[in-house]
């Protein structure tokens, strides 16, 4: 599959969801706490993004 979502640890020890497109970082989140946090931003995107609409 060449685009998914990963969770990552950065160098303050939090959580950071990354939608990645053939090995290339998209966008992230911002660092939270728990894994748990960082799975329930990715549910919110998925359920939120697509209807969401696009400014320019």
């Amino acid at each position: 599959m060449a685009h998914k979502f990963v969770i990552e640890q950065n160098k303050a020890g939090e959580y950071v969801a990354k939608f990645k497109y053939n090995s290339e970082v998209i966008f992230w989140t911002e660092g939270y706490s728990s894994k748990a946090n960082a799975r329930n931003a990715i549910e919110s995107i998925l359920k939120n993004g697509p209807g969401a609409p696009v400014e320019e």
